[in-house]
């Protein structure tokens, strides 16, 4: 908005309302006060965008900051540059005529610079008999002394809320993919429930996406693609209840029988000392535990499990088994498959299980699949933790251990 004019030999130019804030800015500086010009320049590159300037008028500012000779900016040392417009420019990075004045223009509007004219408009130092500068007539630097600390204020915010938005697009990321794994799996697993349905409203929130989003817009979709996480969360878990319930009335069921077999089997005479000794092969086959190994072992080899640990880190088995949950949940192994791996393999085996999967997911396109197969030789007595922990260790360049 125009609110008055200055006179000049060229003519009349238009003086904005910023303009005039920005001399009364100036003119409230304390006596004394000073700024780093790099540090205040920093500021004002940080806050551009609510500045409303482009990276060329910063360009066009640290060219006129590098005419200043000092440091620190000063009202003691006087605030006027005066360059020529072509020093400007070569030291702009040979940025054309037309364009500097353009983005002069700017930073005055801005309210980084103001002009201080000369009778001719022609930019220059008079100087005292000792060689000093007595008037100078240009650019004043002194609404970046007068605003130091607004600008610093303002670059803290955006700094803040580009943080903020790398958070929640991140967060994003992640429960995107934690919610297509999860549907992924149920499908795969054929849980009961309308997945297609699922899958629909997980996709209409990811088609609300903008091409270049807000934070607003990212923490609404991230808060409802949670509600989404939980809800199949809620139902996968549901339905793996009523599975253990069904599971162990099987088993007791078959408790029963082999309870009864057992005793008619002691009334009837042996077959031999041969089919004995293929029988109990076969059960210790299938019962002995598989041997667990040291816990720093286990870390050593993959060391990427730490991260998801109760603090940040994993420091006893326990840690280890909670982090497992997380990580197992993440990798989209369903719950029904780590149920299974800690029944056949131990719990801290299981756990161990995962966090190898986790150091090598970039080569295993299904975890959950490669988890049943796992425990599924296990259960035949054809999978040991060793190997898989020694070829980690050999990846990860740790000392080799002997699996004893």
């Amino acid at each position: 908005m125009q609110v008055g004019n200055v006179t000049t030999p060229f003519g009349r130019r238009s003086v904005t309302l910023a303009q005039i804030k920005g001399q009364m800015r100036t003119a409230e500086i304390k006596a004394g006060k000073k700024a780093d010009k790099w540090k205040v320049f920093r500021d004002a590159c940080e806050a551009r965008a609510v500045l409303g300037i482009q990276d060329r008028a910063l360009a066009v500012l640290d060219a006129l900051l590098t005419f200043y000779p000092d440091n620190e900016l000063s009202e003691d040392r006087g605030l006027v540059v005066f360059p020529s417009n072509d020093q400007l420019s070569v030291r702009a990075h040979g940025i054309a005529g037309t364009t500097l004045r353009r983005h002069l223009a700017a930073l005055v509007d801005a309210g980084l610079i103001q002009r201080k004219d000369s009778a001719n408009g022609k930019r220059y130092a008079r100087k005292d008999e000792t060689g000093g500068i007595e008037e100078a007539f240009g650019f004043s630097l002194a609404p970046l002394l007068a605003r130091a600390e607004e600008l610093a204020h303002t670059a803290q915010q955006v700094a803040a809320e580009r943080k903020r938005f790398r958070i929640t697009k991140e967060a994003l990321s992640i429960c995107r993919r934690d919610v297509r794994k999860f549907i992924s799996a149920a499908v795969e697993e054929r849980a009961a429930g309308d997945w297609g349905h699922i899958e629909e409203m997980f996709l209409g929130l990811t088609r609300r996406i903008p091409r270049t989003p807000t934070v607003a817009d990212l923490q609404q979709i991230l808060e409802e693609m949670e509600m989404l996480r939980e809800e199949i969360i809620n139902r996968l878990e549901i339905q793996e209840n009523s599975e253990s319930m069904g599971s162990n009335a099987v088993q007791n069921e078959r408790h029963i029988q082999n309870s009864n077999t057992e005793s008619s089997n002691e009334l009837e005479p042996s077959s031999g000392e041969e089919q004995g000794a293929k029988s109990s092969q076969a059960i210790r086959r299938t019962k002995e535990p598989i041997k667990a190994f040291p816990l720093g072992m286990v870390l050593q080899a993959c060391p990427g499990i730490r991260d998801y640990g109760p603090s940040g880190n994993v420091e006893s088995w326990r840690d280890l088994m909670s982090a497992a949950v997380v990580v197992r949940s993440m990798l989209g192994v369903s719950p029904s498959a780590y149920q299974d791996a800690c029944e056949i393999l131990g719990p801290q085996n299981a756990a161990a299980v995962i966090a190898c999967i986790l150091e090598r997911a970039g080569h295993i396109e299904n975890a959950g699949g490669y988890l049943r197969n796992l425990t599924r030789k296990a259960t035949c007595g054809e999978f040991s933790l060793g190997p898989m922990l020694m070829a980690l260790l050999r990846a990860n360049g740790a000392p080799d251990r002997k699996a004893s």
